[in-house]
């Protein structure tokens, strides 16, 4: 399928509407990192990097975000509080509390942080009752015993084991069904095996708390910035390894023309980042590295073309071939970028909270790598053959064939 079978555009014309709309982003990305403190404070680093401890907290009802910043701030913690949308469910009952460790302080004080975390919602939400323990936060060996001491089936004392499944058939219902918040003891008779004396027997012993802890992430300083330091060379080794690949299939200038848009690409998404405020966390990285080999993927096959071109082409300006080849691959640029980007906004809107920086990198550098491969790649490679000579591409390009015809004989 081709969209565009005769365009003739000429896209090395635009080049400095190109430039100007790079520059403008790229200020636009360091005018908010700047605004936003520089540095590190410029970009809203994870957990994974800035260490610290994340609490996911699931209410029963749409939870008062001042009230626990209210009782977080009364414990004297400055924390980050994000709500979550469930999309499966439609509501907003989770948060995410983030405590960041100042310091190089050690993992003690990192689950003395989680600790206090907790004991600040059960303050503010009643997490106690006297005599009684919270089911929504009971593990398998507390429940197990609570029923085999009271033993509402009449098994008598050697059905240990069958009060042990039936525990764990009603905290598997808990968590897989309720997302780990239980609202009501009668929710209970939908697992397997549940009667209404379970219940009682369960009812007796235990209250449902107004919160449940669905997860805990605990990252010391020390972990952050060594994935900090691994996600650099990761990208930069990255950046090499393509760098050497083109030139060696290509010449050196196609190489450094691909690993300048890259760069480019990066660099505007990052600032992306930084003006929207979304957080960069070990994700985040993975899809910054799926935008840098998307974007060598598209530029490497114009660059293709081009060489295809000049030996068809000897007497024409680069420029022209240049905007021949990109005419020819904008078809399948189209259809490529267009489908990926597609794929990417229904990431992005229907992901949920987990996935939305994710998807976010992803969106903003389809967009930008495509605009880069068209309007950047292609432009550098021209400005140096205009440099050093208008055939000085060609004349390289015919040796290397000349070489490897010879090697055949």
């Amino acid at each position: 399928m081709r969209l565009f079978a005769d365009i003739n555009v000429d896209w090395l014309g635009k080049t400095k509407y190109f430039v100007a709309g790079s520059l403008l982003m790229l200020l636009i990305g360091w005018g908010a990192w700047y605004k936003h403190g520089g540095r590190n404070g410029g970009l809203r680093l994870g957990i994974d990097f800035r260490g610290g401890t994340l609490v996911y907290v699931r209410f029963a009802h749409t939870p008062p975000v001042d009230q626990i910043r209210a009782a977080l701030a009364a414990q004297g913690l400055r924390a980050e509080i994000q709500q979550v949308r469930d999309f499966a469910r439609g509501d907003v009952n989770e948060v995410i509390i983030g405590l960041e460790q100042h310091g190089e302080g050690e993992e003690e004080a990192l689950d003395a942080g989680k600790n206090r975390i907790l004991e600040a919602l059960r303050g503010a939400f009643g997490g106690t009752v006297a005599g009684k323990q919270d089911l929504n936060a009971a593990n398998l060996q507390v429940l197990a015993d609570h029923l085999i001491r009271r033993d509402p089936l009449g098994l008598g004392p050697t059905a240990a084991e069958n009060y042990r499944q039936l525990a764990q058939r009603m905290l598997q219902f808990r968590d897989r069904q309720r997302s780990g918040l239980l609202t009501s003891f009668d929710e209970l008779k939908q697992a397997e095996g549940v009667t209404d004396p379970v219940v009682a027997a369960v009812q007796d012993g235990f209250f449902l708390g107004a919160f449940a802890v669905r997860n805990v992430e605990i990252v010391g300083p020390k972990v952050g910035a060594q994935l900090r330091t691994q996600a650099f060379w990761a990208t930069v080794y990255a950046l090499i390894g393509m760098l050497v690949y083109i030139a060696f299939r290509f010449e050196w200038v196609y190489g450094a023309a691909a690993v300048v848009a890259v760069i480019h690409d990066v660099l505007v998404t990052l600032g992306f980042f930084a003006l929207f405020r979304f957080e960069i966390s070990l994700t985040v990285i993975a899809a910054l590295l799926t935008l840098v080999g998307y974007s060598m993927n598209d530029t490497i096959v114009i660059f293709d073309r081009m060489r295809e071109n000049l030996r068809l082409m000897r007497r024409e300006p680069l420029g022209v071939i240049a905007n021949r080849s990109i005419n020819q691959t904008l078809s399948r640029t189209i259809l490529t970028s267009g489908l990926t980007f597609l794929v990417v906004v229904v990431l992005f809107i229907w992901g949920g909270d987990a996935l939305r920086a994710f998807s976010f990198a992803l969106v903003v550098g389809v967009v930008v790598g495509s605009y880069s491969t068209v309007g950047i790649a292609a432009a550098v490679v021209v400005a140096w053959a205009n440099w050093r000579g208008q055939h000085a591409l060609v004349s390289a390009n015919s040796a290397r064939k000349r070489l490897a015809a010879a090697g055949r004989r």
